[in-house]
Parts: structure tokens; C-alpha cells; sequence
């Protein structure tokens, strides 16, 4: 039997959870990008270059969604690798704020980003 199998295997699962997560916005930054050009395309061969396509924010927004999603799958590989060695480790230690404030800083950055891409597109509409 492995020792401390149970608090390893949470600590496994914790990180797929947020393997899963940076991968969705990878994908859906990817997928954002994708539809901009789609879009700018779309609209040249309808409208023969009479109209004008507003900013590439697609492309902007899907590249940092690539971004973030990469931050976040190399942020929860090293706390899965932190969490690791202090679940086989035989001292106590105490837990630390620090990761839990810069995911948070995380989120909030990314939060911040959907609402401003958000105005703008319904500024530019």
C-alpha cells in the first residue's frame, strides 16, 4: 500500500481539475481567434472591401485566453509538485497564502479582461 495514498490521489485529481480548466481556455482562446478571422473573411468576400472590419479583438481576447490558460497549467503544475513533496514529507508545515493570492490575482486579471472586452464590443456595436 502506498503511504498516504489518499491525500495523494486528491492532490492528482486537484491537479487534472485545473489541467482540464487551462486546457477549456486554451481551446476557447484558440476557437475566439479562429472565429475573428473567420468573420474578418466572411465579411471582405460579402462586402467586396466597401466595409470596415473593426479591430482584430478576437484575435486580441484569443490570445490571451491562449496565454492565461498556459499560466494557469504552469501555476498548478508547480503547486501539484509543491504539494507532492509536502504530502511525503514528514514535517508539518503550515499552509501559504501566497499561491491562494496569486491565483486570485489571476482571476481578477482575467475578470478584468472579459469586462473590458466586453464594453468594447458593445462600444464598437
Amino acid at each position: 500500500m502506498i503511504p498516504r495514498y489518499n491525500d495523494l490521489a486528491a492532490n492528482e485529481r486537484t491537479y487534472l481539475a485545473w489541467m482540464r480548466t487551462s486546457l477549456s481556455l486554451i481551446a476557447f482562446g484558440f476557437l475566439l481567434e479562429r472565429f475573428d478571422l473567420m468573420i474578418r473573411a466572411f465579411a471582405k468576400s460579402i462586402m467586396d472591401g466597401k466595409m470596415q472590419i473593426p479591430s482584430s479583438l478576437g484575435r486580441e481576447a484569443g490570445i490571451t485566453l491562449v496565454g492565461a490558460g498556459l499560466i494557469i497549467m504552469l501555476l498548478s503544475t508547480r503547486r501539484f509538485i509543491t504539494t507532492t513533496r509536502q504530502i511525503q514529507s514528514d514535517f508539518t508545515e503550515s499552509y501559504r497564502m501566497r499561491g491562494i493570492l496569486i491565483l486570485g490575482g489571476v482571476f481578477i486579471l482575467l475578470s478584468l479582461f472579459v469586462l473590458l472586452y466586453v464594453t468594447r464590443i458593445i462600444s464598437i456595436g
